[in-house]
C-alpha cells in the first residue's frame, strides 16, 4: 500500500500520458495527490476531471508562480506531501510507502508491484527507484544513473525511513540529499534499471536544456561538490548533444563560486559531497562512462 504524490505546472501535454500509467498500474495508489503550481493551461481541467472520476485522487491549487526546479520544486513537493500525509490521517488510510513522480514520467504498468517486491525481498531498502528512459529515434535510451541513486521522479520511501530521514525537506536538490541521509541512517538505496518509467523530455528541462544544466552547476556548487567532480560533470556533459550544456553547466558552478553563494547548511550532507562522494565515484566516472 502506497500514497503517490506528483507536482505539475502547465503539463496539459504530457499529464493525460502519466495519468493513463498510473491508472494502468497493477497495484494503485491509495491516495494520488496532484499538487496544481499555478498552471495556466489546460492542467486544472486535466486535474478536475480526474478528481471527479476516482475519489482517490485528490488535488489543491497553488497561485501562479514562475517555474523554479530549485527551492520553490521542493516547497511545492513538500506541501503536497504534507497534505497527503494530513490527509491519510484524517481518513484513516493506511500505508506502508510513499512515492514522488513528476507530471513528465510515464510509467510501465507493473512499475509500482514490482518496487514494492523488492522492497519486500529486502528489509534494509530505505529507497528506490526504477530506472529513467528517454525515447530516442523510436528507441528507449537508459538515462545513466548509479545504482545506489535513486532518481527524483518515480522514486518510493519506505515509510520508516522516510520519516527517520526527516521527511521531505525544502532543498534545491532535494533527492540527492534524502538519499544520502537515507545512507547516513544505515538505510540501502537503490536505482533498479529494469524497472522502467520513460520522461516525455529530458530531465530539468522544461525551459530548455541550457536553463536546466545551468541549475544543476548551481546545485552542485550548492552541494559542495568536489571540484574534481565538478569538472568530470562538466566534461561528461561536453559530450552528448547539444554539446553547449557543458558550458551550461559550467556557467552555473562558476556563477555560485564567484558570487559566494550560500551552500548546503547541513555539515554532514557538505562533507559527503566534498569528501565521501569522490571516493565512491571516481572510479566509475575514469572507467565506465
Amino acid at each position: 500500500m502506497y500514497i503517490l504524490i506528483t507536482p505539475a505546472k502547465n503539463e496539459q501535454d504530457s499529464l493525460p500520458l502519466v495519468a493513463d500509467s498510473v491508472l494502468e498500474q497493477t497495484i494503485l495508489p491509495k491516495l494520488w495527490m496532484i499538487l496544481d503550481d499555478g498552471s495556466v493551461d489546460e492542467t486544472p481541467t486535466i486535474i478536475r476531471e480526474l478528481t471527479a472520476e476516482h475519489p482517490w485522487i485528490q488535488s489543491f491549487r497553488l497561485p501562479p508562480h514562475p517555474r523554479d526546479i530549485t527551492f520553490h520544486y521542493s516547497y511545492v513537493c513538500k506541501l503536497g506531501f504534507d497534505y497527503s500525509l494530513k490527509y491519510c490521517d484524517e481518513n484513516q488510510i493506511p500505508f506502508d510507502f510513499i512515492a514522488l513522480l513528476d507530471a513528465d514520467t510515464c510509467l510501465t504498468e507493473t512499475y509500482f508491484e514490482q518496487l514494492i517486491s523488492a522492497f519486500d525481498k529486502d528489509p534494509a531498502l530505505g529507497i528506490a527507484s526504477g530506472g529513467i528512459y528517454l525515447k530516442s529515434d523510436g528507441n528507449l535510451q537508459w538515462i545513466q544513473a548509479f545504482e545506489k541513486d535513486p532518481a527524483g521522479t518515480g522514486r518510493m520511501w519506505r515509510k520508516a525511513c522516510f520519516f527517520e530521514t526527516g521527511g521531505y525537506i525544502v532543498e534545491p536538490a532535494p533527492d540527492s540529499i534524502s538519499n544520502v541521509k537515507a545512507e547516513h541512517y544505515g538505510w540501502k538505496t537503490r536505482n533498479i534499471k529494469d524497472i522502467i518509467a520513460v520522461q516525455t523530455r529530458p530531465t530539468s528541462a522544461a525551459e530548455g536544456k541550457w536553463k536546466g544544466y545551468f541549475i544543476k552547476g548551481k546545485i552542485d556548487h550548492y552541494l559542495n561538490l568536489h571540484p574534481i567532480l565538478v569538472f568530470l560533470n562538466f566534461l561528461d556533459c561536453s559530450v552528448q548533444k547539444p554539446y553547449y550544456t557543458g558550458i551550461a553547466y559550467a556557467q552555473g558552478y562558476l556563477k555560485g563560486v564567484i558570487r559566494r553563494d550560500k551552500k548546503v547548511e547541513d555539515e554532514w550532507i557538505k562533507d559527503y559531497y566534498w569528501n565521501k562522494r569522490i571516493r565512491r565515484y571516481l572510479p566509475h566516472f575514469l572507467f565506465f562512462k
